[in-house]
């Protein structure tokens, strides 16, 4: 069943709680941005964030250069961890940071961003829970969909037919219409739903669509 996962991005407590409050009700899993500033421009989710709910799930997406220490402080806010290939040196690393998540008993998702290429995956596809496509260039709400990214997820499906596959950047009520039959398990929403003046209306449409 395909899913809606809106996708939070806070500086501080007060934000993210506004965020989460306005989409709470609607949802059951959240996405959330990890950004140091470094790796991507913008700074999201690096003070100490809490939730009071732990009844819903939370996929963390650590758009950041070291994702090691994080996953090593926080594992225990997350129930799937999504770190960026594009953050590690090399395929040691990567596997490294695999095995890291698995031992803490986490499903494990790699991003990637537009301009970076199947093959740079293909070896993890088999070691991996979720592959999250980046249809925007990372690190902040209501960049520019990049349709150009599509033809990656072909490429997964015919490398991997079972392997879950989320897209995440600029997806909306119109965007989402032109990549409905591509085989996307998630499509992650952020500033559609945050900008939203009718949230129910809003992500009833969306859920609609999905039907």
């Amino acid at each position: 069943m395909k899913k809606i996962i809106p996708s939070l991005i806070a500086k501080n407590q007060k934000e993210l709680d506004k965020r989460f409050d306005k989409v709470k009700n609607y949802f059951k899993i959240f996405h959330l941005d990890i950004m140091d500033g470094k790796f991507v421009k913008n700074k999201s989710l690096l003070f100490d964030f809490i939730f009071s709910n732990r009844k819903f799930k939370y996929e963390t997406h650590l758009m950041i250069n070291n994702p090691r220490e994080w996953i090593k402080k926080n594992w225990k806010k997350s129930d799937l961890i999504i770190f960026h290939v594009e953050s590690l040196k090399n395929e040691v690393e990567v596997k490294e940071i695999i095995k890291l998540i698995k031992s803490k008993k986490r499903k494990v998702g790699i991003a990637i961003n537009p301009e970076t290429k199947v093959n740079k995956i293909i070896s993890y596809l088999n070691l991996v829970d979720k592959i999250l496509i980046m249809s925007v260039n990372p690190g902040r709400y209501g960049s520019k969909f990049l349709p150009n990214v599509l033809n990656k997820i072909k490429e997964i499906k015919k490398l991997n037919s079972k392997l879950k596959i989320s897209i995440d950047g600029g997806i909306n009520d119109k965007t989402i219409l032109k990549i409905l039959k591509l085989g996307i398990d998630s499509f992650v929403v952020g500033s559609y739903l945050q900008k939203s003046k009718n949230i129910k209306k809003d992500v009833l449409g969306l859920k609609e669509i999905l039907k």
